[in-house]
C-alpha cells in the first residue's frame, strides 16, 4: 500500500504498523528508509530478511527531534555533542556505545550502535507519532542488499514487490525525491580517546564541517573501527558493471566499445557530444551536492536499458566530492576486470 505524505491520518496509521511489528517504507533527506520498531527484535530480523541484508551488518536507529538519545547510548562524549548541535537533525549518523537495555540486533552484535535524526518532515512526523515520539526506527535503505539505494517512493515499491503484497512491508511513505540523495555521513565517536572520531562513511556533510565544529582532525577508518551501515566495498551497485573513466579518456574508450559493438550507457559530468549508437547519456551537474541528488535515480534508469556496462566520467578528487566518489567506487568494486574484457574484443 502506498500513503500519500499529506495524510496525517496515513503516517499515523504507519507508526500504528511500526509498533505492531511490521515493516515500513519512509523518505528521509538522504535516500529511503526501511523502517522497523528498533527494540523489535523479530520486527529488526524481517528487515534483514526482506533485504536479503547479513545479519552482522548493523543497521541505524532514527530518532525523532526530541528523542532521549542517553536512552540509546551509555554516553554523549562532548565532541558528540557538538556534533549533534550543529548538524541534527540532517544527514549525520553517529557512532556511540550502545546502552546494555538495546538489543543488539540493529548493530550486528556489536557493543556500539548507529544514531541520527533525519530532516526529512514525512520522516519526522512518522518518527513523532512512532510510540508518541519516544521510540526509535531501526532503518537501512529500502533496497535489496547491495542494490543502488532508492530515493523516491517508486524505487521502494520496485524493489519489494512480494514483501508489500505479503503485508510485510505494511506501507510506503511517499515524500517526493530524497533531497540529498546519498546515505548520511557516519562518524565513529565511541573510541575518542584511543582513536578520536573517525569518518567511517562520507556523505552531504564533509569532513572538512565535522572538522571545523570539533576543532580536530577527523580520521580515516582502521582495521578495528566499528562495522557500519554501507560500508562494505561492493555496496550501492545496479545490475549493470559500472566502470570509471578518466576524463581525457572516456571518448576514446566509448568509441572502441562502440566499435567492437558493445552497448553502452554513459554518465557524466561534462559536456561531452553525446552518440546517437549509446543505449543512453546523462549529464550530471558538475558541483558534487546536485551531482548527488540526481545519482541514485539516474543509475537505476541506466541500469534499465540493457547496456552491457555503464561508463562513468571519473570524479574530481577533492574533499567535496568524497561522498558521492564513495559510492560510485563501491558500485564498480565488483565490476572490476569488465572494462578491459570488453575493449579487448575491440582488437581481437
Amino acid at each position: 500500500m502506498r500513503l500519500r505524505l499529506n495524510s496525517t491520518e496515513q503516517i499515523l496509521a504507519a507508526a500504528r504498523a511500526l509498533e505492531q511489528g511490521a515493516l515500513v517504507g519512509f523518505p528521509t533527506e538522504t535516500v529511503y528508509g526501511l523502517g522497523a520498531d528498533a527494540e523489535n527484535i523479530n520486527a529488526v530480523a524481517n528487515i534483514y530478511k526482506a533485504k536479503g541484508r547479513p545479519s552482522n551488518h548493523p543497521v541505524i536507529v532514527h530518532l525523532a527531534p526530541e528523542a532521549d538519545i542517553s536512552y540509546w547510548v551509555k554516553e554523549i562524549p562532548a565532541p558528540a555533542q557538538a556534533l549533534i548541535d550543529a548538524f541534527w537533525p540532517g544527514p549525520l549518523t553517529l557512532i556511540l556505545k550502545r546502552a546494555e537495555h538495546i538489543p543488539d540486533a540493529v548493530s550486528g552484535g556489536q557493543d556500539s550502535i548507529g544514531i541520527r535524526c533525519p530532516s526529512h518532515p514525512v520522516a519526522q512526523a512518522l518518527l513523532r507519532a512512532f510510540k508518541d515520539g519516544k521510540g526509535g526506527v531501526a532503518a537501512p535503505s529500502a533496497n535489496k542488499f547491495g542494490h543502488v539505494s532508492p530515493t523516491k517512493a517508486e524505487h521502494v515499491i520496485e524493489e519489494f514487490p512480494a514483501e508489500i503484497a505479503n503485508g510485510m512491508i505494511a506501507a510506503v511513505l511517499d515524500g517526493g525525491q530524497s533531497d540529498v540523495g546519498i546515505e548520511s555521513t557516519i562518524v565513529d565517536m565511541s573510541r575518542l580517546a584511543t582513536h578520536g572520531p573517525v569518518l567511517l562513511r562520507p556523505g552531504h556533510i564533509t569532513a572538512l564541517q565535522l572538522e571545523q565544529v570539533l576543532g580536530m582532525a577527523v580520521n580515516a577508518p582502521d582495521q578495528a573501527a566499528p562495522r557500519a551501515s554501507g560500508t562494505l566495498e561492493a555496496h550501492y551497485a545496479p545490475s549493470t558493471p559500472v566502470a570509471m573513466v578518466a576524463v581525457a579518456e572516456l571518448e576514446s574508450v566509448i568509441s572502441r566499445l562502440l566499435s567492437a559493438g558493445k552497448r553502452v550507457a554513459v554518465m557524466a559530468y561534462q559536456p561531452h557530444i553525446s552518440n546517437a549508437q549509446l543505449q543512453a547519456w546523462r549529464q550530471l551537474n558538475n558541483d558534487p551536492i546536485s551531482y548527488a541528488h540526481d545519482l541514485y535515480a539516474d543509475l537505476r534508469e541506466l541500469d534499465h536499458v540493457q547496456a552491457d556496462i555503464i561508463l562513468v566520467e571519473a570524479l574530481p578528487s577533492t574533499r567535496d566530492w568524497q561522498g558521492v566518489a564513495d559510492r560510485l567506487r563501491r558500485a564498480a568494486f565488483d565490476s572490476q576486470g569488465v572494462l578491459q574484457t570488453l575493449l579487448s574484443d575491440s582488437v581481437a
